[in-house]
């Protein structure tokens, strides 16, 4: 996948292109949809397939006291994309002097006039441009006069749920990270860095490695069964996240046990891949009565991951 940071980075015209918009956070099941209809597109006209999003997310510069916060870091994102077959991931840099470009003018001088797009796909609940007036109606319009396509899917759901990034978000953030696998169709992941804690895992006799991440979405305090993925090897392990109430601590923490293992991790990529949540974050009496729940967290963990078999 060729990947453009900037709308300038394009030269000339692509071949025959099939382009969607969109900030595709999460990359989710409705977005796969949407990616599979840009490919076969453009396969149909012989042409490359397009997806055009923003940097950073829009909503993070037009209403920045919202909090959102994303789903997927920009190199995730770029990942799932590429993994979806597209050739070309045009990035465009965002700011306020760009949101205030009328939707007409984005699609004569970028969509039209420097991609060249034929075909256009967009999910539908997408509006983009100055106050959000680039809706399905316009586009459909500028279609006549540009003579490209328009077409927009219509939503993917299950049992009443709507894939969507909102969607995502509000269950990851409850720890709902086994039924989040039905939207984004994969389970959550987030990477890190190890890097030093403050050993108290070690004195207890379960010594975790804590992680610290760009990712601004971590699922729910409390503690987690994981896969743990460092190079192409998997691991089993058991993940706290949380303040650590038991020590007085404020601050949030993310720290895996991984069973049976004991090589050096600081200042390694590691991923958890969140398989199921047991319980929220708790406040024990003392480190012994700690100890006890730690091992208890981590029989159960041991458990459910004994059936569970993910590609490596």
């Amino acid at each position: 996948m060729v990947i453009f940071r900037s709308i300038s980075e394009i030269k000339e015209k692509l071949r025959h292109p099939a382009v969607t918009i969109g900030n595709f956070d999460g990359v989710h099941l409705g977005h796969r949809e949407i990616l599979r209809r840009v490919r076969e597109l453009a396969r149909a006209r012989d042409g490359v397939s397009v997806v055009v999003t923003f940097v950073p997310h829009p909503l993070q510069v037009i209403s920045p006291g919202t909090g959102v916060k994303l789903i997927t870091t920009p190199r995730e994102k770029r990942s799932l994309i590429e993994a979806s077959g597209i050739d070309y991931l045009l990035e465009i840099p965002f700011d306020l002097a760009f949101a205030s470009i009328p939707a007409t003018e984005f699609v004569e001088r970028v969509l039209v006039g420097t991609i060249g797009m034929e075909s256009l796909v967009i999910g539908y609940d997408y509006a983009f441009g100055r106050g959000r007036e680039g809706n399905v109606t316009l586009l459909r319009q500028l279609g006549e006069r540009f003579s490209f396509s328009v077409e927009l899917l219509q939503p993917i759901a299950s049992g009443g749920l709507v894939y969507s990034s909102t969607a995502v978000r509000t269950m990851v953030s409850e720890g709902e990270v086994k039924g989040v696998v039905s939207v984004l169709g994969r389970h959550y992941e987030v990477t890190g860095t190890v890097v030093h804690g403050h050993q108290r895992g070690r004195g207890l006799g379960f010594p975790t490695a804590n992680l610290q991440t760009e990712k601004e979405l971590l699922p729910a305090a409390g503690v987690y069964a994981v896969k743990v993925r460092i190079g192409t090897a998997l691991h089993d392990g058991a993940c706290n996240i949380g303040t650590n109430p038991t020590f007085g601590n404020d601050r949030l923490s993310l720290e895996v046990y991984l069973f049976d293992f004991d090589s050096e991790l600081y200042g390694r990529e590691v991923s958890l891949i969140f398989i199921e949540r047991l319980r929220g974050e708790l406040r024990f009496p003392d480190a012994e009565a700690l100890k006890e729940a730690i091992a208890a967290d981590v029989a159960r963990c041991r458990a459910i991951l004994k059936e569970l078999s993910l590609e490596e």
